[in-house]
């Protein structure tokens, strides 16, 4: 059962230089709009002033800046917000302070500044080591500049994390081992290595449909998975999530487990989501997307989102879908909204699958059940 004392801090920062033809996340183009990144960060600060009064006194366990590219933000405003989350809530002995950044040259330069303001873990959007892919990807870095950054975050950070994507288009086994071999040599604590996946709506969906784009089959894509296991945990990561890899327990993300253990978040920022325990129950917050109505909003009112109170059921289920991510999955005494125990015939069949692991306490995928996440964890809440 997750601590109701605990809390972390989800930061969005929308702007880009370059919108990947891969990414539905709620971006934009960083067009030199100064006035309107001020106005944000203000807006940013004053709904986490305002989320105080709604969760109270809490432990605050982790800060997250995701995005879009929050290593485009200025680092005053970085240490401004920073400073803000820890007078508004106690932090935790190890707070963990995330930033997610690209490896161009230009945010490099910026690497120093960043840890100045506070920053101890960056998240690193490598994404390949191959110029051609990187164009095929979309990027605006290339395999070199990715070797400099990952170098220069070594230096000002104390904590590096990277982000690979496999089951590219054209990418075999063999590239994938090398690139891996590769990226590890580099000396990162933790590793995110996800599958290229196709969100509808994007360039890529629509490349997919013309058919000028074509990404690997399922038994290749399988095959990619199953060296990404074997290669990472040959050099002594452990995989606690589905794609999320660390060298030990001291290495994985907390704000991560923040999300996957059921831990209340604030989210603040343009199409932040966030959950909160309030009196009514489990509370799920989404920040309006547009920077203006997310400003407006804040300004108006003095918090950015609406709110959805969870059903008993849903909250379950939810618990149930991102619990079953991590290695220690979700314990079975929370899934009573949804009927699920040892004995039932539908999780013993899973068991007798070699999905689900056998487990008197918890719901545990094992590796192959990760395989099938989605197949698995329907199965389960209907």
């Amino acid at each position: 059962m997750s601590d109701p004392t605990e809390l972390g801090v989800y930061v969005h920062w929308p702007y880009c230089a370059r919108i990947c033809p891969y990414c539905d996340f709620n971006v934009v183009r960083d067009r030199g709009r100064t006035e309107e990144q001020a106005a944000l960060a203000d807006a940013i600060v004053a709904d986490l002033e305002a989320q105080r009064a709604l969760t109270g006194p809490r432990t605050l366990l982790s800060i997250f800046f995701g995005g879009g590219t929050p290593s485009l933000m200025d680092p005053a405003q970085v240490a401004r917000v920073i400073e803000t989350s820890k007078r508004l809530w106690s932090p935790a002995d190890g707070l963990e302070i995330s930033l997610e950044a690209n490896p161009t040259d230009a945010e490099t330069d910026r690497f120093a500044a960043l840890a100045d303001a506070g920053v101890q873990r960056l998240s690193l959007g490598v994404q390949a080591l191959d110029d051609r892919a990187l164009k095929t990807l979309g990027r605006n870095h290339d395999a070199g500049a990715a070797r400099r950054a990952m170098a220069e975050a070594r230096r000002a950070f104390p904590r590096l994390s990277i982000d690979l994507i496999y089951a590219r288009p054209g990418q075999t086994d063999a590239d994938w081992r090398a690139e891996l071999a590769e990226a590890l040599a580099t000396g990162p604590e933790h590793v995110s290595p996800y599958q290229l996946t196709i969100e509808a709506g994007t360039a890529f969906d629509r490349a997919v449909g013309r058919g000028t784009l074509k990404v690997p089959d399922e038994d290749l894509a399988a095959t990619l998975f199953e060296t990404t296991q074997e290669v990472l945990e040959a050099a002594g990561f452990d995989a606690y999530e589905v794609s999320n890899h660390a060298r030990g327990e001291a290495a994985r993300s907390r704000h991560n487990l923040v999300y996957w253990r059921g831990i209340d978040y604030v989210g603040v920022g343009p199409g932040a989501h966030g959950r909160l325990a309030l009196p009514d129950g489990r509370a799920a917050t989404i920040a309006h997307r547009a920077i203006g109505d997310y400003v407006g909003a804040v300004r108006r009112t003095g918090l950015g989102f609406t709110c959805e109170i969870l059903t008993p059921e849903e909250a379950a289920e939810e618990r149930l879908v991102l619990g079953l991510r991590i290695d220690a999955g979700v314990a079975f005494a929370e899934m009573t909204p949804l009927g699920l125990s040892p004995d039932l015939p539908k999780v013993r069949d899973l068991v007798e699958a070699g999905l689900l692991a056998d487990d008197s306490n918890r719901l545990r995928a094992t590796r192959a059940g990760r395989l099938v996440l989605d197949r698995l964890t329907g199965v389960l809440a209907t």
